[in-house]
């Protein structure tokens, strides 16, 4: 099963492609494209941090302002030590057609921290959430930018942040960020929202692809809060989980893995490698694995043109941001491989955050099944009135990311137009 993956590929050049490809497709003015190629505005700080022994070190730090022509800037802040602004900008783009899929009156945005959460403390961690606050304030706010968590960043760290920008408005304005903890505004249902949507929208392309969920073999990319959840609400389902991997490695079982003991010995060991009663599998071996459906949880640019040749899947689910290059999906095409996209897959999470923004607002809270019963409710309609663009609005052989960028497309393309940004 062994294999290697070489293809390296520029997310915010992909980004741009896609937003070219789609304008293409349309037949849409040049100058929309134009509008969207770029972030409105990219922010980048340097700051300063002491450290607990004294010394000083600095980091890089980053937010991205893609388009704002549905609403407020959102998107949220990952600490990862091989962010750059280039990716920084892709995801913000992302954002932008992720709200326009699903409907949410939100632009695109994206924020980041080049670091390596693992190797600070608890309190360098808190004065670091602090000090990205301080830098980007003036560019932030409840009708301006919301903030949300991403890659090892969490409700603990949004509540520093939320607290610092309290603290500099001199008043509580909680409504700034989401996935916030409960006693702060926060949103019940919050921590797992992206994983309920990556659920629904796999539960509805297990039925036009005429998979059974029961006894459905699936795989799993990453094991952080997505890929875990994900796998827990699958198994609840009636679907088997067969193989996980980590940064570091991964098992597999074709008789099954329970995701919570799974868990409890990746909190152990650091890793879901060695497992007990498993074959053990390399990081991106993931994807050679003889399953119904593929559900990548992990990061950008995972599933290459190699990687895609050797998928057997029937689906797959994009938990992560942008894990398929676009010459990986040519490759999936031609296998007639369904790949629900990021932009709808995914969408759980700015979903919740815009349902937490709306209670913040409103200074009124909602019980769990609302939220729920709401976050199904968007996440089915997407992919009803998706699947349905691409197999009656589109050309033959569109695919469903090509669809939804189209769709998100014509719905920016008129909102900018109506507000005289573009001719």
């Amino acid at each position: 099963m062994e294999m290697s993956t070489t293809e390296k590929r520029n997310t915010y050049e992909i980004a741009k492609e896609r937003i070219k490809h789609g304008v293409e497709q349309l037949g849409l003015p040049l100058s929309v494209y134009e509008r969207l190629k770029a972030p409105d505005r990219l922010v980048e700080a340097a700051i300063p941090l002491e450290m607990d022994d004294g010394s000083l070190q600095t980091f890089l730090a980053y937010r991205s302002q893609h388009n704002n022509v549905m609403g407020p800037y959102k998107g949220g802040i990952r600490f990862h030590p091989e962010v750059d602004r280039d990716e920084v900008a892709a995801l913000s783009i992302w954002m932008t057609f992720k709200c326009a899929v699903v409907r949410v009156p939100f632009g695109g945005g994206k924020g980041a921290v080049a670091c390596d959460p693992r190797k600070i403390s608890k309190q360098e961690l808190e004065r670091l959430s602090r000090q990205y606050i301080r830098a980007m304030a003036p560019v932030l706010g409840p009708e301006k930018d919301i903030p949300a968590p991403d890659v090892n960043t969490n409700a603990q760290v949004m509540a520093w942040m939320a607290d610092e920008y309290c603290q500099i408005k001199q008043y509580n304005d909680f409504g700034v960020i989401t996935g916030k903890p409960l006693d702060m505004g926060g949103c019940v249902g919050r921590e797992t929202a992206t994983s309920r949507g990556v659920i629904h929208a796999t539960i509805e392309a297990a039925k036009v692809m005429g998979v059974p969920l029961q006894g459905a073999a699936f795989a799993v990319q990453g094991y952080g809060n997505v890929g875990f959840y994900t796998a827990k609400f699958l198994v609840e389902q009636g679907a088997k989980l067969v193989a996980v991997t980590d940064s570091t490695g991964g098992v597999f079982n074709p008789k099954g893995l329970e995701p919570d003991a799974l868990l409890e010995h990746k909190r152990q060991t650091g890793s879901v490698k060695d497992f007990s009663r498993c074959e053990a599998i390399k990081a991106k071996e993931i994807f050679a694995v003889d399953c119904d459906i593929i559900i990548p949880a992990a990061l950008e640019n995972q599933i290459t043109r190699e990687v895609a040749q050797i998928i057997k899947a029937k689906i797959i689910v994009e938990g992560a941001n942008g894990p398929t290059t676009p010459e990986a999906d040519e490759v999936l095409k031609e296998k007639k491989v369904l790949v629900v996209p990021d932009i709808l897959a995914n969408s759980g999470g700015v979903i919740v955050s815009y349902f937490e923004w709306v209670q913040n607002n409103y200074r009124y809270y909602w019980p769990e099944e609302e939220i729920e019963k709401r976050l199904q409710q968007k996440v089915v309609e997407a992919f009803a009135y998706l699947y349905d663009y691409q197999c009656n609005q589109c050309s033959n052989g569109v695919t469903m990311r090509e669809a939804a960028f189209m769709y998100a497309l014509q719905r920016l393309a008129e909102a900018m137009r109506v507000r005289g940004w573009i001719k």
